[in-house]
C-alpha cells in the first residue's frame, strides 16, 4: 500500500514511513492525521498520508553527499543546457576546473555529451549556453525520497510540506 509522510510537531518533514507503522503511531496517541486520501482502513478511520508527531524529535543535521547519482536526480537525468534526456549524460562544471571550479553542488550539472564537448573550458556565458535551472544544493537528505513520490503524481498532497520542490 501507500507510503505516509511524517512531520515533526513543527511541520517540517521527518521521513517516510509505512502505512501500518503510521497507524501504530497513531492508536499509541504519539501522532496525529494531518492528510488522508479517502481510503479507509475501517468505516471511521481514514489510511493516512501525512501524519504529524505531537512531541518534537531532535534530529541531526545530514550532509547529503555529492555523487553522481545525486547530481543525475536533482537534475531529473536531463542536460541543464539542451534539455536532452538520455543514457549518455556527464557532468559538467559550470565553472571549469582548470578556471578555479571545484568540485560543489553550486558547481556540477547534469549535461549530454554534445553540449559537454561544445562548451569545453569556457563557462556558459563565453560559451553562449545558458543553464535550464541554476545549480543548488538540495534542502534536505529527504529530498531525493520526497521528490521521487511527488514526481509519481500519488502523492500530491505532501507538496504543501516540502520546500524547494
Amino acid at each position: 500500500m501507500a507510503k505516509v509522510l511524517v512531520l515533526n510537531a513543527s511541520y517540517e518533514p521527518l521521513n517516510i514511513t509505512s502505512w501500518r507503522r503510521a497507524v501504530v503511531l497513531l492508536i499509541k496517541g504519539k501522532a496525529e492525521r494531518v492528510e488522508h486520501n479517502g481510503k479507509h482502513l475501517y468505516a471511521d478511520f481514514p489510511l493516512p498520508t501525512v501524519i504529524r508527531l505531537r512531541h518534537y524529535v531532535r534530529v541531526p543535521y545530514k550532509e547529503i553527499p555529492l555523487t553522481r547519482r545525486n547530481i543525475l536526480h536533482r537534475d531529473s537525468h536531463t542536460c541543464q543546457y539542451c534539455g536532452y534526456t538520455g543514457d549518455d549524460l556527464t557532468l559538467d562544471h559550470v565553472v571549469p576546473r582548470s578556471r578555479g571550479g571545484g568540485d560543489a553542488w553550486e558547481n556540477i550539472v547534469t549535461a549530454c555529451v554534445r553540449c559537454n564537448v561544445k562548451k569545453g573550458n569556457r563557462t556558459p556565458v563565453e560559451a553562449h549556453m545558458y543553464l535550464h535551472h541554476l545549480p543548488r544544493k538540495p534542502y534536505s537528505s529527504l529530498y531525493f525520497e520526497v521528490s521521487k513520490h511527488l514526481k509519481s503524481g500519488l502523492h500530491d498532497e505532501w507538496q504543501k510540506y516540502i520546500i524547494g520542490l
